[in-house]
This record gives structure tokens, sequence and C-alpha cells, in this order.
């Protein structure tokens, strides 16, 4: 420590009691009505144990306010390390909370109780943010601290509410096989101060504790730092405005301490290690079996016939398959008639599962699927009706709107599985003044996702030319000899006037490959791109409000990979845009981007976010183009950023979460 212990307990007693008496002579004891609306929240007057006692043996934590309070969610927000196997009581009346500890005190050992920001004044509803009271079993106290943001990796969204640990044993294994030492719970911003540490060095972990039991499960969520901390203090000198009756306003110093880090950034994700079982069976048609399993898999179920004619065969030779991305749900189409006409359909199904002990093993079902063909309707016949019923026909939906993009292809859907497809039978014209022209009708191909039901044709489109696509009668037939309807569909190419295009120009990162979307209002992907040679191109975007991200692809397959905590793997960074893009028609927009320019924690617009922090009432949130970044409380935050080797005494909202330019930065996730 940069402070001896009886030096730095003097300077802390001190410092705690120029803090005690600069909130007691700003805190609001009345006013009149009609007067300014009170935006202090609750000042603490005293505490029984006092902050900092030592040899404490009551479990029972006593503390006074200068106004009354309310608690909110204080079952979830308020944590005691060392952690507690049993949950702690904590009530609250008039301006006097406590606290019961339930487990028996540990000897010499530091107390923290966090409140982080459970405690608001009863009137306004002002938050009393990051308060925390902390005493000793012993003769001695310690007074260490690390403090950080955790965002969610995939959307940079604050993490509200979630648990963040350490262990001292830095053990490759101790996440998954030990509780948390210490603890502390995320605020509205996603910021953790652990309190109370002891010298040495610190492995940091976030976890969203759903069985509220301070360990990881692993399909809970998880962050990790990927080095170890060692907790430090100096002395500083802090400055205070003071303003007098006069409105006057006069600066005050006095002695205080910062503790160091204070910028450690924790990026969290799932693993995704969802058991996996046999989730659902159903037969919705009688040429139809659905098998839904609980988690994603590269193996397909193996399905065997059981009983009557086909006996003993694999499904897969008497139907079709297809399956969503991931292999969880896979739809059979039946196609031999001596398993059709089977209205209670037997099948073994061997399919992969998860046992007790967490491995994946193959695992065996005997499933009955059952049809019963719905009553019809007996209709009234006249005796003079002769007329037979139509024989069955298949419906095509063109999934092309009448105004066209000119870069989509004509997308076709059927109800069941194509069977016979006669390209004869398509016809493609395009309106020339008043005339229709024939056009060569291009390759027919079935679509990449949905090759079963969906084909697409695609040609060269004129921007500004009307088309008609006319698909004769019987031109396509389906897996059971059904015949199509008539077909005809019109529209109209849209032209390059129409459409927008965005250019980014982006640096800070130029030697892993990066993938950079295109979102909605929603935060929703609508186009993805890869960027070559630091530049993005979205050509042919439809006006409105766009937003942006970008991964880095670090392993250049397209997608963005969640992390692994057994493999120390990180998943792939996230970077914002930090201002909307309002695309206009005809416009060319070119925009540069550096995604190091400001810090993480700062960098996505707050029309998108979805973890806002609470306004105080009478507050309204920022417009959407007002990019000043905003706290839990409506101040500008400091968004320039903060150098954990240069710039250590910046704490300012968290706004220093930044990386440097170049490939390493400065805060490693």
């Amino acid at each position: 420590m940069a402070l001896s212990d009886k030096k730095f307990n003097s300077m802390r007693i001190a410092a705690a009691v120029v803090v005690a008496l600069l909130l007691a002579a700003c805190a609001s004891i009345g006013r009149p009505e009609g007067g300014a609306r009170d935006e202090t929240p609750p000042a603490f007057v005293r505490s029984n144990p006092a902050p900092g006692e030592l040899n404490v043996n009551r479990t029972r934590l006593d503390v006074w306010f200068d106004e009354n309070i309310q608690l909110d969610d204080a079952f979830n927000k308020v944590i005691v390390s060392p952690t507690q196997t049993q949950s702690p009581v904590v009530r609250s009346l008039g301006k006097h909370l406590y606290v019961e500890l339930r487990d028996t005190l540990i000897p010499n050992s530091t107390y923290t109780i966090d409140f982080a920001d459970a405690i608001k004044d009863l009137n306004e509803g002002n938050i009393l943010d990051g308060f925390a009271i902390d005493f000793a079993t012993g003769s001695d106290i310690d007074t260490l601290r690390l403090s950080g943001v955790v965002l969610e990796a995939r959307t940079l969204e604050p993490a509200q509410g979630m648990t963040v640990g350490i262990f001292s044993q830095p053990a490759d294994t101790a996440i998954t096989t030990l509780k948390f030492e210490r603890v502390a719970r995320t605020n509205q911003l996603g910021q953790f101060t652990v309190r109370n540490l002891k010298p040495g060095q610190y492995a940091v972990y976030a976890i969203n504790d759903v069985n509220r039991d301070n360990a990881w499960d692993n399909s809970e969520d998880i962050a990790f730092y990927d080095r170890l901390v060692s907790p430090s203090v100096e002395a500083i000198v802090v400055s205070d405005t003071l303003r007098n009756a006069n409105d006057e306003d006069s600066i005050v110093t006095r002695p205080g301490v910062a503790y160091y880090p204070n910028d450690i950034l924790l990026t969290w994700f799932n693993e995704n290690r969802q058991a996996q079982y046999l989730k659902n069976y159903t037969r919705p048609e009688r040429r139809r079996v659905i098998i839904e399993m609980g988690a994603p898999s590269d193996t397909f179920p193996e399905l065997t016939v059981v009983g009557g004619p086909l006996d003993g065969k694999r499904l897969t030779d008497h139907a079709l398959r297809h399956a969503t991305a991931g292999h969880d749900t896979i739809t059979y189409w039946l196609r031999d008639p001596e398993i059709l006409a089977i209205d209670s359909l037997t099948m073994s199904v061997r399919h992969l599962g998860t046992d007790t002990l967490q491995q994946t093993v193959w695992q065996t079902d005997t499933l009955r699927f059952f049809w019963r063909e719905p009553k019809k309707k007996e209709k009234k016949k006249d005796k003079n009706d002769t007329i037979p019923e139509p024989a069955p026909t298949i419906s095509l939906q063109v999934l092309t709107k009448p105004q066209h993009h000119i870069y989509d292809p004509i997308r076709i859907e059927s109800q069941t599985p194509f069977g016979r497809i006669d390209t004869t039978g398509f016809h493609l014209e395009k309106l020339v003044d008043t005339t229709w022209v024939n056009v060569n009708i291009p390759a027919i191909s079935p679509d990449s996702l949905n090759p079963l039901t969906k084909i697409y044709l695609d040609f060269e489109r004129e921007p500004g030319f009307k088309y008609r696509l006319t698909v004769d009668s019987a031109a396509v037939a389906d897996i059971y000899d059904v015949n199509s309807k008539a077909l005809k569909h019109e529209f109209t190419v849209k032209t390059p006037e129409e459409y927008a295009n965005l250019i980014f120009s982006i640096s800070g990162q130029d030697s892993l490959p990066m993938m950079v979307e295109l979102l909605n209002k929603n935060d929703q992907p609508q186009r993805i791109v890869a960027a070559k040679d630091g530049k993005a191109t979205f050509r042919y975007l439809d006006p409105g409000v766009y937003y942006a991200r970008l991964w880095i692809d670090a392993n250049d397959n397209g997608l963005w990979d969640t992390g692994c905590v057994t493999d120390s793997l990180q998943p792939e960074e996230v970077y914002y845009y930090s201002k909307k893009l309002d695309l206009r028609a005809n416009w060319d927009v070119e925009q540069t981007w550096d995604i190091y320019e400001l810090a993480l924690d700062t960098q996505k617009p707050y029309a998108i976010k979805k973890n806002r922090p609470k306004l105080k009432k009478g507050e309204k949130a920022p417009t959407e183009d007002d990019d000043t970044q905003y706290d839990e409380w409506g101040d500008p935050i400091n968004t320039s950023g903060s150098d954990k080797s240069s710039n250590k005494n910046n704490f300012g909202g968290f706004g220093g979460l930044q990386k440097t330019s170049g490939s390493t930065p400065t805060l490693k996730k």
C-alpha cells in the first residue's frame, strides 16, 4: 500500500468527518410549499456499528439518515461480503433502516454491507447510489477496493443488478468449483465497486446469479477479466465547490484517497450450454411430423419406424427432412403411402441428450405420432347436382412486393415441398412503353435456408421498369403429385434515386476482419457487410433512421461468437457508432468511424438503449438529436475517456473505459 495503515486510517476518519459535515451543511431539512424541488439524496447520519468500527460482535446493523427513506428491491440489491449462506433481513422505517445477518460472524474478517442504489428518499425518490457500511470482527480492517463496469458483450447494454465477485485463489477452476469470497452488485449503469479487500492479487468475474448462491452455473451469464488485478490506494487532494446564501461559489480542498484499479471492463456473455433433450414431438398434419430438441446440435436424431409394413426402416428413406439452423427443429415430410395411411405412427427416436453428469450421450425414446382426419361437414346435395368436386391444388405465393428492391431476386414459396418444376410454364415479361416484351426466364434455384418449399429466380433487373411473372397451372407439382394453381404477379423495380447509400471509413483496427451491422430503432440488424480495406459499404438502403454496430470477427467466419470461460476465450469485441444516421432518398453519405474514439460504455446511442437508468421526477430523456451521453442522474458523462496509465484519477461516470488505437486495447476484455 502507498500509505501506512495508521496514517491511512487517520486520513480515512478525517475524510469521513469532512464528508459528513459537508452533507449535513447541504441537507434539505424542509421547504415551504411551492419551493425548489428536493434533488438531494438522503444523507448518512450515524450507524451502529459505526463505519470502520473494529472488534464488532453484533449481527445487526442500524443506520440513520437525515430524512425519511424507502428501500427499492433490497432483497436483490443489498449484498454482504464475505458472501452469506442465508440472505440478510433488510427493513426500513422512517429515517432508520436495519440489516440482520443470519450467518455466524467470521472472526478477524472485514464485513461490507453494500446497498448499491437500493436507498432513496421517501418523497422525491432521490437515489443514494453506492452507499456501503464496513466493520471488522477483529482488530484490523481491510480497506482496498476495485471498480469498473459490466456491459453485455453483444449489445453493450449496461448490466443492471449483476453480481461481481472475486477470488484470491486464482486457480483456473475457481469459478467452476468455489463460491465468491467478496461480492458487489452493479447499478443502473452497470458500475460496481468491490470493497474492503486485502493486499494481493485477485481474479474478477461477473455473473447473473439466478439462484443467488454466489457461484457460477454454466447456464448463467458470465464475464471475466483475463488478468489478475492488484488493488492499491493513493493519497489525493479533493476539491469541492460550496455555494453560500448569496449564491456565491467558493472552492475548498480536503485530503482524500483514490482506489485502483477503477476502470475494469467486463463484458458478459452466455456459453449457450443448454441441456440437450427431446423437447417436443408433434404431427400437425397427416403428411408431416416435427421433432424439437432442447438445444442446437450438429447431429440429427435417428428415427426408425416401429411396426407395420415398414418396421425397422429409417424414416429418412421414406420422408424428406428439413431442419432449422442449429438442427433444433426438424420437420419430416412423409412420402410413403404406407406410412401416410397409419393414423398412429410409432417410431424409435435415437437422439443426443444431457445426462446427470452434464455429459452428452445417446438416448432412445419410443414415440407415437397420432393423426385423426377432422370430420368434414356434409353439404346438402341437390338431386340434380352432378358437378364433381375439383381436384386438389397447391397455391404458390410470390414473396416479392409490388415495389421490388433493385437487389432482390423473385422468391416463390409453396405450401408443400416442390416435387416437379416445368420451367416452360414460367413466363417473364417487361413492359416497354405499352407493350409486354418477353424476357428470357432465368435459372430457378432452391433457397439456401429452405430448399424444400422456396425457390428464387435471379435476373438482370432494369431499374424503373415494370415486370410480369406468369406461372401456368400444373407447371409445378409437389412431392405428392398435386399440381399448382396458375399464378400472375406484377412488380416494378425501384430506381437508384429512391435509395440512400452509406459508406463507413473505419479506423482504429486494421489487422483483423470486421463485420458491420446496420440497425433499426429497435437495435435489430437490417443489413450486414464485411469491412474491406477499412471501408464498409451499404448500397440501396431505404430512407429512414439507422444505427450501426461493428464486431471484430477474430476467426473470420462472418458470425459473432460468444466466449468460453474454461478456454479463457473472450467474446468477440463489439463497438457502436455513437450517432444516429438519418438517411434520405438519393443521398450518398460517408462517415468516418474511429472505433476507439469514445469510451466503450458511452458509445451506444441513448435512443436504442434498453437498460436505461431511471430518470428523476420531472426530468426528460435526451432526444435523438442530442449526442451527449448521460448518467443515471441525468448529468452529462465525461466521454473523453481515461487512460489507466496516465489519467488514473478520472473516475467520472466510469466514462473512462477506453481502448487506445492500435491492436492492443488499454483495457483488455
